[in-house]
């Protein structure tokens, strides 16, 4: 009965040891995360991972299409200068980004594709709404301007 203690005891220090290490572990998963999504916001890298339908553009879905359009007249009817309007304008492209993944209804490699175009943006777009400056954001939204412009390239 006496050692009843003294193993709740070590048994309470070993899961509160084991707390923190995942705890620890939990913090450099993030600032891992946050420096892969620095990396990202100013590369276009993901053109090389990108292939057309034999040499042709893939066929992508309607409302794909439509939200890609509502994500270039956004780009194209502003031209954000502060920090304010770099956030506003990174929000507003969420909402497209969130209905044409909501929306998708794409299938096998034109899908496939879509996301190796996809993937990068929605890591831009968190980036610039993250942003701290104006000098921050605006090479992060000329990457998602090339970005979203050349999706055309690849689909139809």
């Amino acid at each position: 009965m006496k050692k009843l203690p003294l193993l709740l005891s070590i048994a309470l220090l070993s899961f509160l040891g084991c707390k923190d290490h995942a705890k620890n572990e939990t913090t450099n998963e993030h600032a891992t995360h946050a420096t892969h999504h620095d990396n990202n916001a100013l590369s276009n890298s993901w053109v090389k991972d990108i292939q057309l339908d034999n040499g042709t553009k893939w066929n992508a879905n309607p409302e794909t299409n439509e939200g890609v359009t509502n994500m270039l007249r956004l780009l194209e009817n502003n031209t954000p200068t502060t920090l304010e309007d770099y956030h506003h304008l990174a929000k507003a492209l969420n909402t497209e980004k969130n209905y044409i993944v909501k929306e998708c209804t794409m299938k096998g490699a034109s899908h496939d594709n879509l996301h190796v175009w996809l993937h990068p943006l929605i890591d831009k777009i968190g980036t610039l709404e993250a942003s701290k400056t104006p000098e921050e954001a605006q090479p992060i939204y000329k990457s998602i301007k090339e970005n979203i412009t050349a999706y055309h390239t690849y689909f139809k």
